[in-house]
């Protein structure tokens, strides 16, 4: 069974991704190395961006990645993307049932932060 999850993302802009992740996003260092940091989402899902200088994995360059990350409120979570000085798409209603809005880090990974609309009430 797995206990945890984590995601890598190796960047060739490594520098300003950390700093997007960490300073804009606000996401806490769980662990952090001079190539290496990883993030906590939750207490079971982290995020991690490894510079691709010194790792054997290269950029995909944000191509074919979508982080899909479930928030409680969606209209707060594209209030604190805007202040934190990111550039959030307009929220927007899914068909399946959800709202939603991306961003884009600095190697171009897509972001979707969406809500359920069985938690909006």
């Amino acid at each position: 069974m797995i206990k945890a999850a984590n995601t890598i993302l190796y960047c060739s802009k490594w520098e300003d991704t950390v700093r997007f992740y960490r300073d804009q996003l606000k996401l806490p260092v769980n662990f952090s190395t001079d190539w290496f940091v990883e993030f906590s989402l939750n207490a079971m899902s982290r995020l991690s961006v490894a510079d691709e200088k010194r790792a054997s994995i290269k950029t995909s360059r944000g191509k074919g990645i979508t982080l899909s990350w479930e928030v409680d409120r969606i209209d707060s979570a594209w209030t604190d993307t805007e202040k934190n000085g990111l550039a959030p798409t307009p929220i927007r209603k899914h068909p399946w049932g959800a709202r939603f809005f991306f961003l884009f880090d600095p190697e171009g990974h897509r972001i979707e932060f969406w809500q359920s609309f069985a938690d909006l009430t």
